[in-house]
């Protein structure tokens, strides 16, 4: 296995709101980047959210140019699999939760890398255990699930595969904290601890909404001021994505066969439906006209 120090190039596949941030942290830690997606706009978009974040970052004074140009320099995308990963020291999987495109993705990477490079996840919910089972190195695969945004989320939740090795687990524990983050190691149960927590809350809020208890506005605004939370649930929900979040909740349903982990039916209508939160322009909030979260959607309106 590779060690911390022999860890130069860094492939992320997949450029979608996780898969970009977790390239920017990467590229801003010094390391060489390798973006992945089969969709070519995508990896336009990718490229165009690391440079607004980086003048965010530039106009804190947080960094300085010289930051923001090598952090650009050390990414190149690629739209081919087989190219982006061809020579790379360490892989981070970062496409969308679906259990198939991941196992297909592990499967395809354990053939094209080299047998000492590790293959972490950053699943939200899926079994570690399960990805692992899809190559021939499962002691050397990992969950390292990171937090949106990643820019500026300070966690890394390491979850260990039945097969990870300790050696596995110390080198992803290392590399985070060299990107500055606060690694914390859970074990491979669905939905770990962030999301096994966090979801059934967002669940119960959606439910609140749909028996009419309170609206949109309301509910946040109890568990901002009544709990100190920094954004309402259902905000949150639409900053995830709600399709992320009806992706988790059928992962944990499935994993733990409980009724309280069912998706809400209005959570699965509103995905159906495309509306998704801010990545689609709407979901409990209305984000048209690049308005964040101060106008609630009509359908919600008493």
């Amino acid at each position: 296995m590779k060690t911390l120090e022999q860890i130069k190039k860094v492939a992320v596949v997949g450029a979608g709101t996780m898969g970009n941030g977790i390239a920017h942290v990467f590229a801003q830690s010094g390391f060489e980047v390798h973006l992945i997606d089969v969709s070519k706009s995508a990896l336009e978009r990718a490229i165009e959210t690391i440079k607004k974040n980086l003048t965010r970052l530039l106009q804190k004074e947080k960094i300085d140019e010289a930051t923001k140009e090598k952090t650009l320099h050390n990414i190149t995308t690629f739209d081919n699999l087989y190219d982006g990963i061809q020579g790379v020291d360490f892989v981070v999987e970062a496409a969308t939760e679906n259990p198939e495109i991941k196992f297909g993705l592990f499967r395809d990477m354990d053939k094209r890398t080299g047998k000492d490079v590790v293959l972490a996840t950053n699943t939200s919910s899926i079994s570690i255990t399960k990805i692992a089972a899809q190559t021939g190195r499962p002691d050397k695969v990992i969950g390292m699930h990171f937090m949106n945004p990643v820019p500026i989320m300070k966690l890394v939740e390491v979850i260990r595969g039945y097969s990870t090795s300790d050696e596995t687990a110390k080198l992803v524990f290392a590399l985070s904290e060299k990107l500055g983050k606060v690694p914390v190691e859970v074990n491979d149960y669905p939905g770990f601890v962030a999301n096994r927590i966090l979801m059934p809350m967002i669940n119960e809020a959606i439910q609140a909404l749909q028996t009419g208890v309170a609206g949109v506005k309301e509910i946040d605004t109890v568990l901002k001021l009544g709990a100190n939370f920094p954004m309402g649930p259902l905000q949150l929900a639409d900053f995830i994505g709600l399709d992320v979040c009806l992706a988790i909740l059928d992962v944990m349903y499935e994993g733990f066969k409980d009724p309280k982990y069912a998706p809400n039916p209005l959570l699965v209508n509103m995905v159906q439906a495309g509306k998704l939160g801010v990545k689609s322009g709407e979901g409990f909030y209305d984000y048209s006209e690049s308005k964040k979260a101060e106008k609630v959607s009509s359908m919600f309106r008493k």
